[in-house]
């Protein structure tokens, strides 16, 4: 324990003589929170010693089940690592009395350092290549979820939410709509204040297409890990609060067939000494990359050289990350022609049918967004592809073509992996991915999820049933 967190500790438990118990939270490769609760007795050594927890648990299924992949899990006897609190992430957990929060990470019990296959360890990874050009990553998260009744339909299906305001089923459409908004007004009160409790800088709230569908928006912040923290913690705080106000909260893709999906949207733009470097106005500060790295620079100028090489980098990478912009089988239900969900690699300015989108706004604030990702896709392992694309696509001089005007969406890209089964063959002949996410994790991840889904197809489904009998 270093005298940061000791002080830290020390001052929350002062602060916060009511406080029983601590969740420790660590995020799985399926983007989910696990953990232990460990009573107000333990906190402080917790602190100290940190906790033993299994080292494949960053490896599990959606379930939490282990397929033993690469013999992590059951061939190497299950081992234990060490689990210690990220500084500055002790807060209240307001959804629950007397109960506290601690973002942790792992580290191998037997060397102390980082697990390779953790996803925020391979985030961190990527996030230090940008040193080597002396470039810092500001970058941003959007978040799409469905607040849903907690009942099913007969057959396990999702219901709408009902109206605080009338107790009606909550309608499809009224995108951007105020009034829904002041429809679910308590428990969105509740997220909010949730998340100023806990440090969560989020900023724009929207209500989406979707019956109970919202957006919500989290800050611009110069360190990508953070703002996947953010991200991990946001929607922990969604869920437990609808819960503990009557609803559920949802971040699967395509809850509702036929209804608008829920997507992760990532923001990014890259920061030398002198600004953003896809700025206009931005004046190199002697960290420019070379004219060999540029060398598709033509007759642009120089913020729109390497806006358009970060750009191709994206598209580049982008069928290698297919799996990890949509790890199961409902995200896919998204990728359909005319969705404003991208099944191409375009790009193009304030333009929503591209997969590659430049924002209006300030040219300082000159970002890219990436549309492609569902909602309960990993945001560490997002960000992480994100950020690898647009580095290969800058040390690599290329080049992302003309920019799409128009509708980009009205017909599908036949070459992208758009099924999880291709997805997974793409990540495991992925070329540039392993470069940076580390030689073995793409095929790791692959089996992990290669798993998951052959265990999910050894259960026949009422509609085989009904077709097939």
């Amino acid at each position: 324990m270093t005298d940061k967190t000791g002080d830290e500790v020390a001052q929350f438990m002062a602060d916060n003589p009511d406080i029983t118990h601590l969740d420790t939270v660590l995020i799985d490769l399926c983007g989910q929170p696990y953990g232990k609760r460990l009573p107000r007795s333990q906190i402080a050594k917790f602190y100290e010693t940190g906790t033993p927890v299994c080292a494949a648990m960053s490896l599990v299924d959606v379930l939490g089940n282990t397929a033993d992949p690469m013999g992590y899990g059951f061939s190497d006897g299950d081992p234990d690592a060490i689990v210690r609190p990220v500084p500055g992430r002790l807060v209240r957990a307001p959804w629950a009395s007397g109960l506290a929060q601690a973002l942790c990470e792992p580290e191998d019990a037997a060397t102390g350092k980082p697990l390779w296959y953790d996803p925020r360890t391979v985030l961190q990874h990527v996030v230090s290549r940008f040193t080597e050009l002396n470039l810092m990553p500001v970058t941003a998260v959007e978040l799409e979820f469905y607040l849903i009744s907690p009942d099913r339909a007969g057959d396990g299906a999702p219901q709408p939410a009902m109206s605080p305001r009338n107790g009606r089923p909550e309608a499809a459409g009224k995108v951007l709509s105020l009034d829904k908004i002041d429809e679910f007004a308590p428990v969105i009160a509740a997220i909010e204040a949730a998340c100023r409790a806990q440090n969560l800088p989020t900023s724009t709230m929207i209500s989406e297409y979707g019956p109970g569908q919202f957006e919500i928006n989290l800050e611009h912040c110069d360190d990508p890990v953070k703002a996947c923290d953010d991200a991990v913690l946001l929607r922990r705080c969604i869920t437990s609060v609808a819960r503990a106000n009557g609803l559920d909260a949802t971040f699967m893709s395509v809850p509702f067939a036929g209804q608008s999906g829920s997507g992760m949207h990532i923001h990014a733009s890259l920061a030398d000494e002198a600004g953003n470097i896809f700025d206009p106005a931005h004046k190199d500060s002697g960290t420019e990359l070379s004219a060999k790295q540029l060398k598709n620079k033509k007759t642009r100028d120089d913020s729109e050289t390497k806006l358009s090489a970060a750009i191709a980098g994206l598209q580049s990478i982008h069928a290698e990350a297919m799996a990890i912009f949509a790890p199961n089988l409902n995200v896919y239900r998204r990728y359909v022609a005319d969705n404003f969900t991208p099944v191409t690699t375009a790009w193009g300015d304030n333009n929503r049918s591209v997969a590659f989108r430049i924002p209006s706004g300030t040219a300082s604030a000159r970002r890219i967004e990436h549309r492609a990702a569902g909602a309960e896709a990993n945001p560490y392992l997002v960000m992480a592809a994100v950020l690898a694309g647009m580095h290969h696509g800058l040390t690599n001089g290329l080049d992302a073509g003309e920019k799409s005007t128009g509708n980009a969406g009205a017909e599908v890209d036949e070459q992208l992996p758009l099924s999880l089964w291709r997805a997974l063959d793409a990540i495991r002949a992925a070329k540039i991915l392993p470069g940076y996410f580390g030689e073995n994790y793409c095929r790791i991840y692959a089996d992990v999820k290669q798993a998951e889904f052959e265990a999910f197809m050894e259960t026949i489904s009422r509609q085989e049933y009904d077709w097939y009998l």
